[in-house]
Formats: structure tokens, sequence, C-alpha cells
């Protein structure tokens, strides 16, 4: 398929050596970081026109490259096809493009539903998906139509996806219908509220460490007189918080794809450009990080005693993360945090822990 006819390439901007859009070019390469803007908000009721993300891209632009190694490509603006299934379409072969080459697509733009495209591209190429995605709503709804109420159902539903784990990051109870909730509990996904993410990233970092595939509605990022997002929220993710989610994201091992949805691209606000274009640098820097870590790595084993029965911990020696499990093999054991190892040790055992 020809990428020309329905992305729209960037322009050029003017930068300085040591910003990071003195290094962006246009066509996906190996193992780099594909930046893909989308226009299609039809899944959260708006339109479908191409918008412009100029303002987005300058102050992205402009931004230190620091001494980042892995390229950063800005393969343009998609171009929305005549109905929301054919923009997914569209979208999904970009994407099986991008994992071809070991490359990470970051879908910036569009409506929450289009994670099911992403979900769908990597399912392509991978068994077993670790989903994460940050929102303040949970919403199962069933429909033949896809927008941004039924995705998630239809990820849930679907005999041809394979999904590991599922973590629910930011929901806020006063907005979500309880049933949704209550059904995610019942086949034992995590749920983690918004104010348990407030202030510090320690508690949900080992959601995102094994993660293949993270998503953001930018709904769950609080706005203040203009909107940052589609539908805006008073109470949300700070301006600081999301920066260092973005950067947790960015960190994960396993990451393959990332999709930031909801965004206000009709605001006028130059300062919500600005977030979103800090949002995708500290995601970046993340991965820059990642990528230089050590391959092989040493634990340390710990035991603690709960009720006479013994269970494991695991400390990487490079990094400090914890895990709990005793397996040889790192990948069968659980991400959890050092408060969970200091919980365990007071006789408290996190639940997700004793899931069968």
């Amino acid at each position: 398929m020809n990428f020309e006819d329905f992305i729209i390439s960037p322009r050029n901007f003017r930068t300085e050596n040591w910003q990071i859009g003195s290094r962006i070019t246009k066509e996906i390469k190996e193992d780099s970081i594909v930046l893909l803007f989308v226009s299609d908000y039809r899944g959260a009721g708006g339109e479908a026109e191409v918008q412009d993300f100029t303002a987005v891209r300058k102050e992205f632009y402009q931004l230190s490259q620091l001494d980042f190694d892995i390229p950063v490509v800005d393969l343009g603006d998609l171009v929305s096809g005549k109905s929301v299934e054919d923009s997914h379409y569209i979208l999904q072969e970009v994407l099986s493009a991008c994992h071809q080459k070991r490359a990470i697509p970051v879908i910036i733009g569009g409506s929450n539903d289009f994670a099911f495209s992403l979900f769908s591209g990597l399912n392509f190429h991978q068994q077993n998906i670790n989903y994460t995605q940050i929102s303040n709503i949970i919403s199962l709804k069933q429909a033949e139509e896809i927008n941004e109420h039924t995705f998630l159902g239809k990820i849930f539903g679907s005999k041809n996806f394979s999904i590991k784990n599922y973590h629910h990051l930011g929901y806020q109870k006063h907005l979500n219908e309880n049933d949704s909730v209550k059904l995610i509990k019942e086949v034992e996904f995590d749920i983690v509220r918004l104010a348990e993410m407030m202030n510090s990233t320690e508690k949900t970092e080992p959601f995102f460490r094994k993660a293949d595939l993270v998503t953001v509605n930018c709904d769950a990022v609080e706005s203040f007189s203009d909107a940052f997002s589609v539908n805006p929220q008073v109470n949300g993710l700070n301006r600081r918080e999301i920066c260092a989610y973005m950067k947790e994201i960015g960190l994960s091992e396993n990451l393959k794809s990332v999709g930031i949805f909801n965004y206000n691209i009709y605001t006028e606000n130059h300062l919500n450009h600005q977030l979103l274009a800090q949002m995708i640098w500290y995601l970046i820097e993340g991965i820059n990080i990642q990528k230089s870590h050590p391959k092989e790595r040493q634990y340390e084993l710990f035991y603690v005693l709960i009720n006479d029965r013994q269970y494991a911990f695991k400390r990487d020696t490079f990094s400090s993360l914890w895990y709990f499990g005793d397996d040889e093999n790192i990948e069968n054991c659980i991400p959890c945090s050092r408060k969970d190892f200091d919980d365990a040790k007071k006789g408290w055992l996190n639940a997700r822990f004793t899931r069968v």
C-alpha cells in the first residue's frame, strides 16, 4: 500500500542542532519511534476533516534532543476514511508496516476508539498482549459501530484477540456506571483510581513495566480555562503527573505501540499544544533510557513468611525494581513495587499476587 495516498507529509521547521526537530526524518526506519497524527474524532462525536497539528509539532520540534540514540520519524497526518471503519483499516496498515520494522508507532490525536486499531495491529504480530490504558472512563457498551464507548468491549469480546493482562488506570468513580467496573473486576483485571495515581508513579509503575500496548485518554488529564481534551474534566492528572507517566510508559521493557487520544486539537491555547508536545518528549526519553539498559540482569531473592506460608520476591540489582515470584524466568514473575514487598513483611499480601 502506498502511504502517500492517505498520509499528508509534515512541513519542515527551522530548528537548531541541539533541538529534536533537527534529527527527525519522514520515512519509517527499523527500530525507530514513528509519530503519526490522526484527525478522525467521529468516535467521540467529533469531525473527521484533516486538522492542523502544526502548533504541536512546532512546540515538540523545539525541545532538546539530549543524547537520544533512537531515530524519530514524523510520518505526517493521516487522512480520514469515508467511514470510521475505513480510518481504522488504514491506520492498521500503517501500524503493520511499523511492526514489521520493529518500530514503535506513537499515534497522536483522534478519538479514544483508535486504541482498537492499535490492539488489532499488534495482535496480528503477537499473542498474549499486555494492555495498559490511562482513562477516566470504563465503558463496555455493546453496539455494532465502533466508538469510544464500545471499543473496549470489542477488544474483550473478539475471539480473534489474545489479551494476557489489562490494567485500567485513572478511573473516576463519579463518572462511571458501576456495572462496567464490576465486570472488569470479576474477570480479575486491574483497576486503579485516579487518587492512587496522584503525586507519585511508584504504585502504578508495575502496570507499565511489561506493557506491550499503552493508550492514554486525554480526558484523564485535568483541564483549566481552555479544554485540553474533547471531553474536558476539572479533575484528573495534572501536567507534571501526566509527563511523569509518559516517561514510565517509555520505560516499559516490552513497549510496541502507544496511543494518545481525545486531545482537543481545536484548542487555541498554545499551552495545551506545549503540554502535548512535552508528553511526547517524555515518552521518547523513557524509550531511550530503556533501550540503554543492559539485557542481562541479576536478581536478589527474598522470602517472606505469611501465615506459615512462604512467598518470594525478587529485586533487580540494576534498576532496583521488584517482582513477585521465584521462577527462574523473570517473565513468569509479577512486576510489583517496593511497597508491595514491605506490606508483605507486615503480613499483608496484594490480592493480585494470589490470582490463579
